[in-house]
């Protein structure tokens, strides 16, 4: 399957259109519903075949943002034969009291995936927190970029943004 026809099949898929409120707070006349191709695992494993060429050759562990990212990390990782780190938006206060569960993070090369991205807000508190745990981090990954800002906001930061989709391509999918 083309990349072209990828997008076109994730746009119809996921594209809606109303009022909606998106994490930055900014309110969007449409919307992708990124559950739609999360919860389909043969869509979803397209994306993630599709993903592979986009991770850095010196990455060591994917590590997935709660919630959306990480059904997108553990497909990618079955393409890439990476293992996954599963990140909390805030530490567990009970149990392990992890901010990131399974693969040891400290030390290691890590890409921080994510199903979509606006402003980048989460993945650059979750990457700071990352950090000071002992990741190193210098890129990050999604599926759509919405292209509202999260690259220049992330390169602030020292995070190179690569999206399988930016918002224009899957305008242009759907024709």
């Amino acid at each position: 399957m083309s990349v072209l026809d990828l997008a076109r099949q994730v746009h119809d898929r996921c594209h809606l259109t109303g009022t909606f409120v998106l994490r930055s707070g900014l309110i969007a006349d449409e919307y992708f519903d990124k559950y739609q191709f999360e919860a389909d695992p043969l869509l979803l494993d397209r994306i993630a075949e599709q993903l592979v060429s986009l991770v850095p050759q010196d990455t060591e562990v994917l590590a997935g943002m709660e919630l959306g990212g990480i059904p997108v990390a553990v497909a990618l990782a079955r393409h890439a034969g990476l293992p996954c780190a599963f990140v909390r938006k805030a530490a567990k206060t009970y149990g392990t009291e992890r901010l990131a569960e399974g693969a040891e993070i400290a030390g290691r090369r890590v890409l921080v995936i994510e199903d979509v991205v606006t402003t980048g807000g989460q993945i650059a508190i979750s990457t700071r927190q990352l950090r000071e745990l002992g990741a190193h981090i210098d890129h990050a990954l999604c599926v759509i970029d919405r292209q509202q800002g999260g690259a220049e906001a992330l390169a602030a930061d020292g995070i190179t943004l690569r999206g399988l989709f930016s918002r224009s391509d899957l305008e242009s999918a759907a024709g």
